[in-house]
Parts: C-alpha cells; sequence; structure tokens
C-alpha cells in the first residue's frame, strides 16, 4: 500500500487522462496518473497523429504526381516505406517526449503500469495499492472487430496494424466506410493500391450531412475508389495471395489484405468495475452530463463513455472533471457543437447538426451550399468541394458542413459561428480576407442573409 492519499488518481494517460491531470495540478490538486503504455493514449501513439503524417505523405505524394498541372518538373519514383514510418514515428516520439516532460515538471505522479479499481477510492497497480479522494477512469478504447471476425494482424488487420504495416498492399478492402476506414483507404490509394471500401448504411461517412458524403463519394470515384454501399460484410477466406471477402447477396472481392474499421469499442474489461458497482452498458461507462458515474468518488471520460470518440472530446472531459472536482462551476460540453474532421483526399469537416438532425427536432430550416469552383484559393489549390450552411429559419446557425482540401483548418470559425449562436446576417457583416477558403464560409453567409456576393443566379 502506498502511504500516501492523492486527491485524484487518473487511470489512463490518454487525451482525457492527461487532460484532466494537468487541469487539476492547475487548479492545486495532487494527482497520480496511471499508464500501462505510453503517455498520449491511442490519440498520438496510434491515432490521430501518426495517421495525419501517413495522410500528409500521402498528399506531397499526389502532388508530386500531379506537378506538371502547376508548371513543376518532379518526377515520382515511389513510395520509400521506411522513409515514411521514419517521419510518422519521428514526429509522434518527440511528441510524447514533450507531453511527458510537460506532465512531469507539473509535479504529476506517474506510475507505468495496469491498474484495477480495487475500492471506491483505490486502485491496484502490481501489488502497490494507492488511494485517492475522487478516482478518474479515462482507459480509452480499442479497435473493435464484428462477431466471429477474427483479426489476425496479417491478412486481416486493424487501423494498429495498418499503422505499422512494412508493405503497401497491392489491393485492400477496407470494412467500414467511417472516418477511419475514409482515412486509410485516401492514404493507400495515394500509394497505389487498388482500395474497395465495404459500408452497410447507404453513405460513406454515414454520420455527416449526407450532401458531404455524395461530395466525398464523387471525389473518390474520380480517385479511382471503389466502395460498396447499403451492404453488409458475410465472411472472409485466406487465400495463397491474400483474401476473398464475400458480402451479403453472394458478392465477392479479392485483395491482398483487409482492414477492419467497424469502430472502437471501450476499454472496461478487467478493471474491476462491477466490483466497486459503476454501471456500464455495453462495455460503455454510463456518466452524467458532468462525466460523474452512479460512484461518487469516481467519475469518466473520453472514449471509455458513450460519447463523441475524439482526443479534442477527451481533453474537455477531462478539464470539465477537474474543474468539477477543483471546486470550479464549469458548464457541461455541448456535443454538438464539437468540431469534427475527415483528413481524408479531400477533407470532410464539420460542426453543430445536419439537416436530417434538425428535421428530427421539429426545427425549420434554410440553408446555403456555396461550391468552391467560385473560391479562387480553390482554384490554385486544385481541390473541388463545398461549404453548406444550415440555420433555423430566421435565426441562428445550427450547422456548418464542409468538404474539400483543407477545409479541416476552417471549421474553427464554423465552430464559433455555430457556439455563439450567430445570425447569418451577423456573419455577413464580417471581412473574410481575399483570397482565402475561408471566404467559402464568408460567401455562404452572405447568401443566406439575402445579399449574395459572388453567386451565379
Amino acid at each position: 500500500m502506498s502511504n500516501d492519499t492523492y486527491d485524484i488518481v487518473v487511470l489512463g494517460g490518454g487525451s482525457g487522462g492527461y487532460a484532466c491531470a494537468l487541469r487539476a495540478v492547475e487548479l492545486g490538486k495532487s494527482v497520480l496518473l496511471i499508464e500501462k503504455d505510453k503517455l498520449g493514449g491511442t490519440c498520438l501513439n496510434r491515432g490521430c497523429i501518426p495517421t495525419k503524417a501517413l495522410l500528409h505523405a500521402a498528399e506531397v505524394a499526389d502532388q508530386t504526381r500531379e506537378a506538371a498541372t502547376f508548371g513543376i518538373k518532379a518526377r515520382f519514383d515511389g513510395i520509400d516505406l521506411p522513409g515514411v514510418h521514419a517521419y510518422k514515428d519521428k514526429v509522434v516520439t518527440t511528441t510524447v517526449k514533450g507531453l511527458t516532460g510537460l506532465i512531469k515538471s507539473k509535479g504529476i505522479t506517474i506510475v507505468d503500469g495496469e491498474g484495477r479499481v480495487t475500492g471506491p477510492t483505490q486502485v491496484t497497480v502490481g501489488d502497490t495499492t494507492y488511494e485517492g479522494r475522487h478516482i478518474v477512469l479515462a482507459t480509452g478504447s480499442v479497435p473493435k472487430s464484428l462477431p466471429g471476425l477474427e483479426i489476425d494482424g496479417d491478412r486481416v488487420i486493424s487501423s494498429d496494424h495498418a499503422l505499422t504495416l512494412d508493405r503497401i498492399p497491392q489491393s485492400v478492402v477496407v470494412l467500414g466506410g467511417g472516418v477511419i476506414g475514409v482515412e486509410f483507404a485516401s492514404v493507400w490509394r495515394s500509394f497505389g493500391a487498388e482500395v474497395t471500401i465495404v459500408e452497410a448504411l447507404p453513405h460513406l461517412l454515414p454520420l455527416e450531412e449526407e450532401s458531404s458524403s455524395k461530395r466525398l463519394e464523387r471525389a473518390f470515384r474520380k480517385r479511382g475508389i471503389k466502395f460498396e454501399l447499403g451492404v453488409r460484410y458475410e465472411s472472409v477466406k485466406h487465400t495463397d495471395s491474400g483474401v476473398i471477402v464475400t458480402l451479403e447477396g453472394g458478392k465477392s472481392l479479392d485483395a491482398d489484405l483487409m482492414l477492419v474499421a467497424v469502430g472502437r469499442g471501450p476499454v472496461s474489461d478487467g478493471l474491476g468495475l462491477e466490483e466497486v458497482g459503476v454501471e456500464t452498458e455495453r462495455g460503455f461507462v454510463k456518466v452524467d452530463e458532468y462525466c460523474r458515474t452512479n460512484v461518487e468518488t469516481i467519475s469518466a471520460v473520453g472514449d471509455l463513455i458513450p460519447t463523441l470518440q475524439l482526443a479534442h472530446v477527451g481533453f474537455a472531459e477531462g478539464i470539465l472533471v477537474a474543474e468539477r472536482l477543483g471546486g470550479l462551476d464549469p458548464a457541461p460540453i455541448d456535443y454538438d457543437g464539437v468540431p469534427r474532421i475527415t483528413y481524408s483526399e479531400p477533407e470532410v469537416a464539420s460542426v453543430g447538426i445536419t439537416s436530417a438532425t434538425a428535421e428530427e427536432r421539429g426545427l425549420e430550416t434554410a440553408s446555403f451550399t456555396y461550391d468552391l469552383a467560385g473560391n479562387p484559393r480553390s482554384k490554385i489549390l486544385g481541390t473541388q468541394g463545398e461549404v453548406k450552411v444550415i440555420a433555423q429559419k430566421d435565426g441562428p446557425v445550427l450547422g456548418i458542413h464542409m468538404v474539400g482540401s483543407r477545409v479541416g483548418e476552417l471549421i474553427t470559425e464554423g465552430q464559433l459561428i455555430y457556439n455563439w449562436e450567430a445570425l447569418p446576417s451577423e456573419v455577413a457583416q464580417l471581412i473574410h480576407p481575399h483570397p482565402t477558403q475561408s471566404e467559402a464560409i464568408g460567401e455562404a453567409h452572405l447568401a443566406l442573409a439575402g445579399k449574395p456576393l459572388h453567386v451565379h443566379g
């Protein structure tokens, strides 16, 4: 038993856990942080950061191939995969190092090892039990599979394996057309693979505005990425050289490998939650809007709870819990107001609600879609796409939905517009710099405010 009692014991050093720890020490709390792997969790080590590095390498490959379009003489000689991995790993390792230094410099005690909750105020790692006035569960998530579908790490792989793959497959079947599936499909296509995405729902990125999904599908078709939509996976069989994937209805696809990208499941098994009475549902820990579990001394954040599985949501939930425990009065998170980005080529970004959600909520809306074809900066970049703004009839902006290269960097303005409940007429008064892609946001609001500028009839 450790003799010290900490104000807060955080189980898990990913986005939610370390953000909670950092904010809590700022508020004068003593914090112990337990992590069994590397600090930074999934996002930094096996998620957002390495995948975006791969996507940037993929963008460079495409730009090299297309150099002649811009009057530049360059030759594309292929992908040096060890070089790509070295670049990606350097980004990750330097960021982990910086984060570890930051956490240590704040006086947070770090324990390496696998923790288990052994009482309402106790977490045990190996033979040592640590006492905390409050416990914050932040154990994250891992790639999921489907019943009866075994991920072997060789021919049938998860996103974890995809990040360290030592070869570029000639052909891939991507099972799942959500964010992870779409991003890897984009990378592999840029690296020269034949890619087919299989998605049971009618569209890629089924949670996005339907027009954004259709726009992405059009762009992917142009890039030679194939997809089977509205059809379920049935089985996979190993062959001499790869896999045969069979879909419902009998269609089969041959490929070198299959990526299973059907979502991520919470890491809650074996944590001792049942023993201390923490309520879970389908493995997720149940919490209220302040991230409190049904056990007074235990909170939970990040991918472990059934909110949006995004690193920036983890940060926000961690900070919320730290501020609540620090005696402040933080407001609950409006999850509609969280920006969401898919970093494929083209990118898809959104904030607020979709037309379908607005309809479900009985809201009367007006919307305008501005095509990036009218935006000179997008022409310079050679990208196509759109900005769609949905507003309540005679009311504030409810949703901003974008498709195009680099639009992920634009969604921050959309976040301010949505979260400050701006009216289209208010945004229309703001002057956007020319030439930038941000003008497309300005143009869409000008049109919604009844004073369109660069818009055809």
